[in-house]
């Protein structure tokens, strides 16, 4: 038999809630590990349950519960894993009325860990707790990893760190697109996504850039969500709680006075019940004036009689039971209206089922500060997407923090803000390397998503890496972005990949009318303070110059631009494809289909083997050729300049077939080759020759084409 509470607390001037682990009730100060099986294969996912004495007012802070596995490996080594807390859940996809997901907290909330073992072999698990009065132990576990053929994690490559592999050394390029925005609120829901993923898998691309720190607007596992407003238009109704003083300068809810008469409990993630079932909302109220009372309303729902304070200015608990409707899966908005005259304070807000079960107001906290909790329907729907990610091939990389809470703490190195804000980054990531590390899909975390260049971050990024070589087992690649140029960043011994956004607008005049010109600059900019490690230009797309979307995208229906920049992009010497920003619009104009025949192309390209920019030029035209080549063979682009989105969508101009081209590939070895030419809009091949070079240069005809043609050169041996 298990227990669970949950219940909400007033602490140092925080709402909180404090939350009691799941206990069997014949031993509740032992520490039991429950694992999901007794085998599984490498890099297969393992979940153990953990039944964690104690109640705690904040689980996801490791100074006041540290909770973790003790792994050991077949090779005798010792893993220290974090465990995490969570909160399960029950996803529907209600279709009537329009699709829509219906997330509801199922079952009981407690301690969790994830692994996925690296070897064959046998793996002995204990784990631990750690507060400040105990540090007691399991028993232990095991469980038995089987060989696969699974290549496991993504790393710079061993053979060549320029580009990516993964453990087992085989080459990934990445090709794919930006994703960051999804929630309810956006054009792309949870399900929305997960269409989007399988959409991406069936034409070869096999990489997102998402977002989990979105605030308000969309998924962010650590922001400021809220029921009482919004980022964009905060006006909280806040106001100091009376008879505070055992918590000085705690917050609540007022009504009344200088502030408004009336405000709605709304929440971020749409508030989900379930049909047919009676629920309790509660919490404290109290006024200063006998008529003042409170009036509660949720669209047709009765929530009963106004409520009143048992006597002005004490504190005194209200609940209000009601029954959600026959079909009822959402409550839209709780009303709360000041009735008569003088100010009401409302404090400690809850939602449960009455016969029991989790919190569902948890948004209606307010929490200062904000860092330091990790929204619970987000979480899950990272869940969710990390699982599709697994099912579609996706990889997925991951922008963790939300960057207006750590920014302004950024500015001195040397501050005590400084290193608070180191401290609950490391809590942040450690969160999510227990939770989603475990998933070989994560293919990178990134900490920031365009934070300002100019703040002194190495010291942050510096810590956080050191703090992550220590937990991450998995050693995720770690990346971050910035707003502008940042070679400091570009090249800090602790991020492993370099990364830099740029948009064509049209401030960029000229240069913005060659968008493939574009693309090798900033690949070339970033490359030559990162030359050995991996390297993407993750934002790329067509903007104005308020950077909102370029009004040329429409116009654009063959995305020329879209076309231009991938294939350009993932011969330039980059580790992947430029990712484009612009998904609202990419999914209704299927640009999916613009993947498909660059993966075929670029599938047997060996990434890993040394390969350098190429010197090949072509004549008969304005032809530019972008491409790699070594020992493996040659693998290029030749692309008409007369081709670019500009002349194509601007100009209305379209390329003549260039009828009499010429390649030449200078310092080209002797020897045998295959000359296989591929039709870039198609995926096949166009034309297959066999040349025989004596010494010299390589000369090639190029057969007759009018925007662009790609090219391999594969040497024939005996």
């Amino acid at each position: 038999m298990k227990t669970s509470v949950i219940r909400a607390v007033w602490f140092s001037g925080s709402f909180w809630l404090l939350f009691a682990s799941v206990a069997w009730c014949w031993g509740d100060d032992t520490l039991r590990l429950q694992p999901s099986a007794t085998e599984v294969s490498k890099y297969q996912r393992i979940d153990f349950d953990l039944a964690v004495p104690g109640a705690y007012r904040n689980p996801f802070d490791p100074q006041e519960v540290d909770v973790s596995l003790e792994i050991r490996v077949p090779s005798g080594e010792m893993l220290v894993l974090p465990a995490f807390w969570m909160q399960p859940y029950q996803r529907e996809l209600l279709e009537r009325g329009g699709r829509k997901d219906w997330l509801y907290p199922s079952g009981s909330a407690g301690w969790r860990a994830r692994f996925a073992p690296a070897a064959p072999g046998r793996y002995e698990v204990v784990a631990r707790l750690k507060t400040a009065d105990r540090d007691i132990r399991s028993a232990a576990a095991s469980f038995q990893c089987r060989e696969s053929a699974h290549p496991g994690f993504l790393r710079a490559g061993a053979k060549d760190p320029r580009f990516l592999t993964f453990s087992d050394g085989r080459p990934l390029l990445a090709i794919g697109q930006n994703l960051a925005f999804i929630g309810p609120g956006q054009s792309v829901t949870l399900t929305k996504a997960e269409e989007v993923f399988g959409k991406l898998s069936a034409n070869g691309a096999n990489f997102l850039r998402i977002w989990t720190c979105c605030e308000d607007w969309a998924m962010a596992i650590e922001a400021r969500k809220s029921v009482w407003g919004r980022s964009w238009a905060w006006k909280p109704p806040f106001a100091p709680a009376p008879q505070a003083d055992d918590s000085p300068g705690r917050l609540c809810v007022r009504l009344g006075g200088s502030h408004p008469a009336q405000v709605a409990i709304s929440t971020p993630n749409p508030l989900a019940v379930r049909p047919g079932t009676r629920y309790v909302l509660s919490g404290k109220l109290q006024t200063d004036a006998a008529d003042a009372a409170v009036r509660l309303t949720a669209g047709s729902l009765d929530l009963g009689q106004p409520l009143r304070s048992q006597r002005p200015d004490v504190w005194s608990r209200f609940e209000r039971f009601f029954e959600t409707g026959r079909d009822q899966r959402f409550i839209d908005q709780i009303t709360v209206r000041l009735d008569g005259d003088g100010t009401v304070w409302l404090d400690d807000w809850s939602l449960c089922e009455a016969a029991g079960g989790p919190e569902l107001l948890w948004e209606a906290a307010i929490r200062d500060p904000i860092r330091g909790f990790y929204n619970p329907t987000d979480c899950f729907i990272l869940d969710q997407l990390v699982d599709a990610a697994e099912r579609e091939g996706i990889y997925l990389q991951l922008c963790l923090i939300t960057r207006d809470l750590y920014m302004s703490s950024l500015k001195d190195d040397r501050s005590g803000e400084y290193i608070r804000a180191i401290c609950d980054a490391k809590n942040l990531v450690r969160y999510a390397v227990a939770r989603w590390g475990y998933s070989t899909h994560v293919a990178a975390w990134e900490y920031f998503n365009e934070i300002d260049p100019g703040l002194p971050t190495n010291r942050f990024y510096d810590e956080l890496g050191e703090y992550l070589e220590q937990i991450d087992v998995y050693r995720h690649l770690r990346t971050t972005s910035t707003w502008g140029h940042s070679p400091k960043d570009w090249k800090h011994s602790r991020l492993d990949l370099a990364q830099t956004h740029h948009y064509i607008r049209p401030v960029d005049k000229e240069q913005g009318h060659d968008e493939v010109a574009v693309v090798l600059k900033y690949v070339a900019q970033v490359r030559e303070h990162a030359p050995n490690r991996p390297v993407l230009l993750a934002e790329f797309g067509l903007a104005e110059d308020n950077w909102q979307r370029s009004g040329f995208m429409k116009q654009d229906v063959n995305l020329v631009h879209f076309h231009n920049a991938l294939w350009a992009s993932s011969l330039s010497g980059a580790a992947g494809t430029a990712m484009f920003w612009w998904w609202e619009m990419l999914d209704p104009m299927d640009a999916y289909a613009h993947y498909h025949p660059l993966a075929k192309f670029m599938a047997d390209v060996p990434l890993d083997s040394g390969l350098e920019a190429t010197p090949a030029r072509a004549s008969g035209g304005e032809i530019r050729v972008v491409g790699l080549q070594g020992p493996p063979g040659a693998y290029l682009w030749l692309f008409h300049q007369q081709a670019t989105w500009w002349n194509q969508v601007v100009q209305k101009q379209t390329p003549a077939t260039l009828a009499s081209a010429r390649l030449e590939v200078p310092q080209w070895a002797p020897g045998t080759y295959r000359v296989v030419w591929w039709d870039t809009a198609r995926g096949q091949v166009r034309a297959e020759r066999q040349v025989t070079l004596e010494s010299g240069n390589l000369t090639l005809e190029v057969p007759p084409f009018a925007w662009d043609i790609a090219c391999k050169i594969l040497p024939i041996r005996d």
